[in-house]
C-alpha cells in the first residue's frame, strides 16, 4: 500500500475537504473535494515528476481561499512580475500622470541663431513615436523650435538620457538577449519602442544579399556577409550582434527568388536615433543644424546644460493607464521597465527632501525597487515573499509565492484605480497574450490575466468570475518544466485549471453560527 505521508494528490483533497468542513456544510465540502480533486489529478500527472506547481486562489467575495499548492513557495514569475511593476507605477505616478520629453536651450537666440546646443532631454517615455499621439514628435518639436524664431543651430544636438542613473538593462538580465526585441535598451530616451526591423532579401544568385533596416541607420554599422544561393536551398540566416556592439555582423545564405525575411532586433543606441530623427525633423522645417548630434548617457549629465535653460517645445505621452494597459497587453517590457524607473526618479526626489536624506548612490533602478518593497510592506506582505529585481520579468532572480501574488491582486482590486488594472489585463479569447487561449471555455471573455513564460517558467496571474458570480484572484506557476514529446503544451496545463476555475458552480451559503436551538417540529 501506498504510504499517505508521499501521496501528495491524497494529501491535498483530504486537506481541502477538512477545510471545507470546517467552513460549515457539506455544500462547502463537496464544492472543494471537486476543485481540489480535479487540480491534484491535473498536476499530478507523471510527466510532472520534476517540475513544481504552486497555485493559490482566493475568493474577492469573501476572502477565503479556495484552493492552494504550495502557496508560500517561492517561484520564478517571468511576466507576472509586471503586475508588481504596474501596482507601483499606478500607486506612485497615478493613472493620469503623462511623461514629457523636452528640447531645452541654454542661449538666446538672437536673429534666429542659436550659439549652443539644442538639448532634446528624454523623461521616460517609452510610446515616443510608437503611439499614435507622439508618431509625429520630431514634427511637432521642430515647429515649436521653429515657432520660437530659431533658424540656425550652431552647437548642434545633444540627445539625453541620463534623466535614468542606471545601466541600459535591467539587473538579472541574460547577455544572450540584449540584441533582441523583447530586450531592448531601457532608456529615458527611448523611440519607436526601441526596436529596429531588419530585412534580408535575396540578390542575384551568386551574390550578395540585400540587408535594410527601419528606422534607418537604427543599427550604425551593418557587416553583411549573406550570400544569396541557388534557388530552392534551405535558407541559412544569422544575425549577431554583442553587447554594447555597435556592428550586427549578418551571415549565412538566401535562397534567389525566395521570399524576403524579416527581423525585429533591439536599436543600438536609443537617444542617438532620436535626435537624429529631431535633426532630420528641424532640417524639414527650415532650422539648420550645425555640429551634428551626439548622446550622452549615465554616468555623464547635462546638469551645466540643464541650469537655467528655457523650455523650447515639449510632447508629452498617453496618459499612463494607456501606458500599463499596453504593457500589459502585449507584455512590453520596455514599457514596465520604463515605468519602474520614473518611479525611481520619484521616490529618489521624495528621499531626499526628507529631514535625513539617505547619503551613497543608488541606482534608479533600485530606488524604484526600494518603492516597491514600502508598497509591499503597506500591503502586508510577509518579508521574503516576494525577490524582484527589475521591472519586467526577465530576470530569473525575480521570485514571488503565489500565496504574494494573489494578496496582491486582491490589493489592487480594492483601490480607486482598480479597473485600470482591470482593463489592461489580456482577456481570455479575446485580446493580447490571451487572444488565442481558452476559448469556447467558461473562460472565455471572462478571465483576465497576465501571462508569463520563459524557457522552463510557465505562469499566469489574474482574474475570474466562475459560473456561480463568485469573483476569484488567482496564481497558477509552473517552473523546471519542459513539456516532453506528443505531452500538450504548459500554457494548455495552466489554461485547464483555469478553466476549472472559471467554470465553478454557485456555493451554497454558510449558514450563521447564532447559538440558537433550531425549533422541533410540532407533533
Amino acid at each position: 500500500m501506498k504510504d499517505i505521508l508521499t501521496d501528495r494528490p491524497r494529501i491535498g483533497r483530504l486537506l481541502a475537504v477538512a477545510a471545507a468542513l470546517l467552513l460549515g456544510t457539506a455544500a462547502h465540502a463537496g464544492e472543494a473535494l471537486s476543485l481540489a480533486s480535479r487540480i491534484e489529478a491535473q498536476i499530478a500527472q507523471p510527466r510532472f515528476a520534476g517540475a513544481r506547481w504552486g497555485i493559490a486562489v482566493v475568493s474577492l467575495d469573501t476572502g477565503r481561499t479556495l484552493y492552494e499548492h504550495d502557496g508560500d513557495r517561492l517561484y520564478q514569475t517571468a511576466s507576472t512580475a509586471k503586475l508588481f511593476t504596474a501596482a507601483l507605477a499606478l500607486s506612485e505616478l497615478g493613472p493620469d500622470y503623462r511623461i514629457p520629453t523636452r528640447l531645452l536651450a541654454h542661449e538666446h537666440v538672437r536673429n534666429g541663431v542659436l550659439d549652443g546646443p539644442l538639448l532634446l532631454y528624454g523623461m521616460g517615455d517609452p510610446t515616443l513615436g510608437a503611439d499614435a499621439s507622439t508618431a509625429d514628435w520630431a514634427d511637432r518639436m521642430a515647429q515649436q523650435a521653429a515657432a520660437r524664431g530659431i533658424r540656425t543651430v550652431k552647437g548642434g544636438i545633444v540627445a539625453d538620457d541620463s534623466y535614468f542613473a542606471s545601466p541600459a538593462m535591467g539587473s538579472g538580465w541574460e547577455a544572450a538577449d540584449l540584441q533582441s526585441w523583447f530586450a531592448v535598451p531601457s532608456s529615458a530616451l527611448s523611440v519607436q519602442e526601441n526596436q529596429v526591423d531588419v530585412t534580408v532579401a535575396p540578390g542575384a544568385e551568386g551574390r550578395p544579399a540585400v540587408v535594410t533596416q527601419n528606422p534607418a541607420d537604427a543599427l550604425p554599422e551593418v557587416a553583411n556577409r549573406i550570400a544569396t544561393s541557388a534557388h530552392g536551398v534551405r535558407n541559412d540566416i544569422n544575425l549577431y550582434r554583442a553587447p554594447g556592439d555597435r556592428t550586427l555582423y549578418a551571415f549565412g545564405h538566401i535562397a534567389a527568388r525566395s521570399t524576403a525575411q524579416r527581423f525585429k532586433l533591439a536599436v543600438f543606441d536609443p537617444a542617438l536615433l532620436a535626435g537624429e530623427q529631431l535633426r532630420a525633423a528641424l532640417m524639414r522645417h527650415g532650422v539648420a543644424v550645425q555640429g551634428g548630434v551626439r548622446a550622452l548617457h549615465w554616468p555623464q549629465n547635462s546638469d551645466a546644460l540643464r541650469d537655467d535653460a528655457r523650455l523650447i517645445a515639449e510632447v508629452q505621452s498617453p496618459p499612463l493607464a494607456e501606458i500599463v494597459q499596453r504593457g500589459l497587453k502585449r507584455s512590453q517590457n520596455l514599457y514596465l521597465q520604463n515605468l519602474l524607473l520614473i518611479a525611481g526618479v520619484r521616490a529618489q526626489a521624495a528621499a531626499m527632501q526628507a529631514a535625513s536624506p539617505p547619503t551613497g548612490f543608488l541606482t534608479t533602478e533600485n530606488w524604484g525597487l526600494r518603492g516597491l518593497r514600502q508598497l509591499l510592506e503597506q500591503m502586508g506582505l510577509p518579508p521574503g515573499s516576494t525577490v524582484i529585481e527589475e521591472g519586467t520579468g526577465l530576470s530569473r532572480r525575480d521570485l514571488s509565492t503565489p500565496a504574494s501574488m494573489t494578496r496582491l491582486l486582491s490589493f489592487l482590486a480594492a483601490q480607486s484605480y482598480a479597473h485600470v488594472l482591470f482593463d489592461a489585463l489580456p482577456i481570455a479569447g479575446v485580446d493580447g497574450t490571451l487572444q488565442w487561449r481558452m476559448r469556447d471555455t467558461p473562460a472565455n471573455n471572462n478571465l483576465r490575466a497576465k501571462t508569463g513564460s520563459m524557457s522552463l517558467v510557465h505562469c499566469m496571474a489574474g482574474y475570474v468570475t466562475t459560473a456561480g458570480g463568485e469573483r476569484l484572484a488567482f496564481a497558477i506557476m509552473l517552473n523546471n518544466y519542459d513539456p516532453p514529446a506528443g505531452a500538450p503544451s504548459a500554457s494548455r496545463d495552466i489554461d485547464a485549471i483555469a478553466q476549472m476555475l472559471a467554470g465553478l458552480p454557485a456555493q451554497a451559503p454558510v449558514p450563521e453560527k447564532t447559538g440558537a436551538v433550531a425549533a422541533q417540529p410540532a407533533n
